[in-house]
């Protein structure tokens, strides 16, 4: 198996992409640069799938609505 991603590393590529995204066009970029059977984890949780991963981050109040999708609430973001 391959080594398990942080959610960081989600949250940064949505920070710098600057797109508003809905689920599917973030599990599409999810995908795209990390990899179909790519995992993940955060502080909280481990082992996750791209779209648990989603889940999780929207649980957690790591989105913000952007009106024609969400966007990373930077307030929400641990910097660890």
């Amino acid at each position: 198996m391959a080594e398990a991603i942080h959610g960081h590393e989600v949250i940064d590529m949505i920070v710098q992409s600057k797109k508003a995204y809905t689920r599917d066009t973030l599990r599409a970029d999810i995908v795209g640069r990390f990899g179909a059977d790519a995992r993940f984890y955060t502080c909280a949780a481990e082992n996750l799938t791209a779209d648990e991963l989603i889940t999780f981050l929207e649980a957690r109040g790591k989105f913000r609505d952007a009106g024609t999708g969400f966007t990373i609430d930077q307030e929400q973001v641990c910097n660890h």
